[in-house]
């Protein structure tokens, strides 16, 4: 899906290159692909010519699939909250920050309506053929990707704590601590560590904060300062990371065998 997200972010900057003097190479379900195209996405990407033209195949593929798929307005809407809220923003922030950025709130919208089409159509087409791991599934890819879920033995942070998860908030956006904020230097080995906050802060870039935490009595947030050493994280504790890379192995393989059973039963014109 990541890959699918990415490559549409390319063909849109792409597109007006790939509308200048130029051949036709392919033609999928009455869409052209250009030779432009083929070497903006081998560039950019990094991949051979085979493969640029594959993920281009899949894309026109995907879109012609697509086409009868509807996204009203208020999901728009609430597509558009949910990311303001994520970073912080209100949404009119959000519009003075895009146009700052030469980006125009009517293709904000068009590129939130193509992500929201890509997800139900992903929802309905992909994730519905992938079956639910049993827990010795799991137990069992862990042991043969060990290697893969290595985790540092302690992680040097700073822990700021407050009564309330808006005074966590207003911290993050002023970086301003106040009276009803509270911080303090902390080293932490990772064994033993919450599953949760361990695997925020893994998530969470050195010099970054983590998301603001209900500890019960109070919220927490941390500031990540380093991650020092390695250690193989416990199967308990890399279960989350386990069930999520055995996901994406399912559907990337789901999402393969999709589009070669399109490609076979579509009409697909390779010029040359």
């Amino acid at each position: 899906m990541r890959k699918l997200l990415l490559l549409g972010c390319v063909l849109c900057l792409t597109f007006a290159e790939a509308r200048m003097l130029d051949a036709i190479a392919i033609i999928v379900e009455g869409e052209p692909i250009t030779t432009a195209e083929i070497r903006a996405i081998k560039t950019q990407m990094g991949v051979s010519d085979k493969q640029a033209r594959e993920m281009l195949i899949q894309d026109r593929l995907q879109k012609s699939a697509m086409k009868d798929i509807e996204i009203d307005e208020k999901r728009i809407d609430e597509k558009i909250t949910s990311i303001a809220k994520q970073n912080n923003l209100t949404v009119p922030k959000m519009q003075k920050i895009l146009k700052k950025q030469g980006t125009s709130w009517t293709k904000y919208r068009k590129s939130i309506r193509e992500a929201l089409k890509k997800e139900k159509f992903f929802q309905k087409n992909i994730l519905s053929s992938i079956p639910t791991p049993t827990e010795d599934e799991l137990k069992r890819y862990y042991q043969n990707h060990i290697d893969d879920f290595i985790a540092p033995s302690s992680v040097s942070l700073i822990e700021y704590s407050a009564k309330t998860e808006s005074a966590l908030k207003n911290f993050l956006t002023t970086k301003k601590l106040t009276s009803s904020v509270h911080s303090k230097k902390v080293t932490q080995k990772t064994k033993g560590m919450n599953s949760a906050l361990l695997g925020s802060i893994l998530q969470t870039q050195d010099g970054s904060y983590t998301r603001p935490l209900n500890a019960g009595d109070r919220y927490i947030l941390y500031k990540v300062l380093s991650k020092n050493g390695q250690s193989a994280m416990p199967y308990e504790a890399a279960k989350g990371a386990v069930g999520g890379r055995w996901k994406q192995e399912q559907q990337n393989k789901a999402m393969k065998d999709y589009f070669q059973k399109l490609k076979t039963n579509a009409d697909v014109q390779v010029i040359r």
